[in-house]
């Protein structure tokens, strides 16, 4: 798992990203789409047109870092927006990872009483 400090913010790209953009090519997207500063330490994930692959640029300071992550099965679930970005917390962020959906995860069930 990326190591995510507090106040980082993460960032979806709406819609479908041609997957075989690299590092150089995904900031230059979220600098002139997204209106966004890549080297700002946030956290811009892209999926592909399957669902299937999801991509994670980050800058932590030092240098840019490119994640992916592929499903074996199912598919990553993806916002709609007009506004081609949406905002979700690092929480939300893990659930999407394992695969679960992030809008409205289900909590387990907990035991009411200790003995």
């Amino acid at each position: 798992m990326i190591p995510i400090a507090s106040g980082v913010r993460v960032w979806i790209a709406t819609g479908h990203t041609d997957m075989r953009r690299g590092m150089n090519s995904l900031a230059l997207l979220v600098q002139e789409a997204l209106k966004r500063d890549p080297h700002g330490g946030d956290l811009y994930v892209f999926r592909g047109k399957s669902g299937k692959l999801i991509k994670i640029l980050w800058h932590d300071g030092l240098g840019m870092s490119l994640y992916a992550k592929r499903l074996e099965r199912g598919r990553f679930l993806w916002p709609l927006s007009a506004d081609g970005v949406v905002t979700i917390t690092p929480a939300q962020l893990g659930y999407l990872l394992e695969g679960i959906d992030w809008r409205m995860p289900q909590h387990t069930w907990r035991p009411q009483a200790a003995g």
